[in-house]
């Protein structure tokens, strides 16, 4: 039973009114601004699954990744600050508020514990007891390595708000979680709490735990405050957006976007390294923190690939980058760390740093 519930349940009665009367749903399915076909003509599913089966060794670390336990209950208040887990998941404390975005603390990103779903070793070295107090919880969408059901339910208790895409909203009162805690946003619809406003976006991409894709919305998302502007990219393919909301919305003091899990059949919906450093330069962002990457093996690609391409991309982008170990505080606009932690891993022992 646990295992079903896990995959949730898509919109149905009064919401599904709601979405059907959103711009970004037509003949029964949300759309991307841009024609977007899930796999391109680079995607033979054969051949894909084949490669998937017999997956390189090199797309799991030699060893277990070094990370910093930092006290997350008591984070600096002076600036703005985050804190990485690994992947999608992150906190900020801003203003004294507590923001966790995409939170995936259940070992999978997956609703079955298959080995090919698991997280690597030394990136899950957080969990839901290490958390503070929840103000904001972000949901960008509903995959599962964005979207975990059982760390949600953990969270219940401890959070006092949900904002997520249009129609996510439909799992989580499935799921039990009170819904008066939970506000769904469409594209370009805000929502303010305690001071810091939050915008849905949109993002290339698509949605679905079960086989029907886009009965609910992926978006990104605009965090400002008076101080602070953020720009959480959740996963998208390249597109004209980035710019867009770049010019109308930006500058921003830290953009975060999806730099792995790519592969050429699919990069209609997963950003190619490289493409992740021009969108930061579309969204005009002072700095750039790669994400999507570090915990799990959902592509081909060797486990640090991505952070490397996008390491040399920047430098010739002139792009500043920051690159913090799981768990190592960010100072947004003060403190960005930029060790090559991946080149020395090896030398690190996870929690002593």
């Amino acid at each position: 039973m646990g295992l079903l519930k896990s995959i949730g349940k898509n919109p149905w009665g009064e919401r599904l009114k709601k979405i059907r009367l959103s711009p970004n749903y037509k003949n029964d399915i949300f759309q991307n601004l841009s024609r977007t076909e899930v796999m391109n003509n680079k995607g033979d599913l054969f051949r894909i699954l084949k490669k998937f089966l017999t997956k390189p060794k090199t797309v799991i670390p030699p060893f277990p990744l070094p990370s910093v336990k930092t006290d997350l209950k008591n984070l600096p208040d002076k600036f703005p600050v985050l804190v990485w887990f690994g992947h999608s998941s992150y906190l900020l404390k801003i203003n004294g508020k507590h923001i966790l975005i995409d939170p995936v603390f259940s070992g999978y990103a997956s609703p079955f514990k298959l080995k090919s779903a698991k997280n690597f070793d030394g990136s899950n070295v957080y969990s839901v007891g290490d958390m503070p107090p929840i103000d904001i919880l972000l949901i960008s969408h509903d995959h599962y390595d964005h979207c975990d059901y059982t760390t949600i339910r953990k969270l219940q208790n401890k959070t006092k708000h949900i904002i997520t895409s249009l129609g996510v909203g439909s799992h989580l009162e499935y799921w039990g979680i009170d819904m008066n805690k939970v506000t769904e946003l469409d594209w370009y619809q805000s929502t303010e709490v305690e001071g810091i406003r939050l915008t849905a976006a949109p993002a290339r991409h698509f949605s679905g735990r079960g086989f029907k894709r886009a009965k609910t919305l992926w978006s990104s998302f605009i965090l400002k405050t008076k101080e602070v502007a953020i720009y959480i990219g959740a996963d998208s393919g390249y597109d004209t957006h980035f710019q867009n909301i770049g010019e109308k919305q930006g500058p921003f003091d830290l953009a975060i976007l999806e730099s792995g899990q790519y592969n050429e059949a699919w990069k209609n919906i997963h950003m190619m390294p490289e493409e992740t450093v021009q969108a930061s330069l579309d969204l005009r962002a002072k700095i750039l923190l790669p994400v999507h990457w570090g915990k799990f093996s959902l592509s081909l690609h060797p486990w640090d690939e991505p952070i490397k391409r996008v390491v040399k991309k920047a430098e010739e982008l002139n792009v500043k980058i920051t690159t913090p170990r799981i768990g190592e505080p960010l100072l947004i606009g003060k403190k960005h760390p930029t060790d090559q932690w991946w080149e020395m891993g090896k030398f690190f022992q996870t929690g002593n740093h």
